[in-house]
């Protein structure tokens, strides 16, 4: 039988109310912040000339870099366009897997963090790997009614997958606000990095 990790305490060392553990809710695994632009420029500098045809776009969060670059559009003469997108960043998947690979392993070795990948060509875009990670949450009485009555509309299987629904229509419905919050986020973040003057 294997004793729980945190077994010499009720909610494990470095546990705060409300916070989760460590500093600002952070588990004490989790990596430091990153700072996006020393991302954005090793990525850059790290991806060979001809994949995309222009900067690769990156999302970063505590677990994981996304990378998706927009390939070229194939010309598909009298076939289908939208087959031929699909086709295009399927060969592009294949191509390149070792190349993607050895570049995600240096990478997660720099920053901490898996890479998944993706690519986008016309309206067809593509994400082929990327974390599904399990997020613990304590829900009172009035959440859990929300997610049961997704779950007994047949809207979701199962509260967990309510749970994630109920996520991207949030952010579905404030992209913006959301991008000014991770804007004013990275000004403190390069603001504490500079330190005090």
């Amino acid at each position: 039988m294997h004793a729980h990790r945190f077994a010499d305490a009720p909610f494990g060392p470095g546990f705060r109310r409300g916070r989760g553990r460590g500093p600002g809710g952070r588990g004490a695994e989790s990596p430091p912040p990153l700072d996006r632009a020393e991302v954005a420029g090793w990525f850059a500098g790290r991806l060979p000339d001809g994949w995309f045809t222009g900067p690769a776009e990156l999302t970063v969060d505590r677990d994981e870099i996304t990378v998706v670059g927009t390939l070229p559009e194939p010309d598909a003469g009298e076939g289908d366009a939208a087959a031929a997108r699909a086709g295009r960043i399927a060969r592009f998947r294949e191509e390149t897997r070792q190349q993607r690979m050895a570049i995600a392993d240096a990478a997660q070795e720099r920053y901490g963090r898996s890479v998944a990948w993706g690519a986008a060509c016309g309206d067809v875009r593509e994400v082929f790997t990327t974390l599904s990670v399990p997020v613990m949450t304590r829900l009172r009485q009035p959440e859990r009614l929300v997610l049961d009555t997704l779950v007994d509309a047949g809207v979701a299987r199962s509260r967990s997958e309510a749970l994630v629904w109920a996520v991207r229509l949030v952010g579905r419905h404030t992209e913006d606000w959301l991008a000014e919050l991770r804007a004013a986020m990275a000004a403190v973040e390069e603001v504490r990095g500079r330190g005090p003057r």
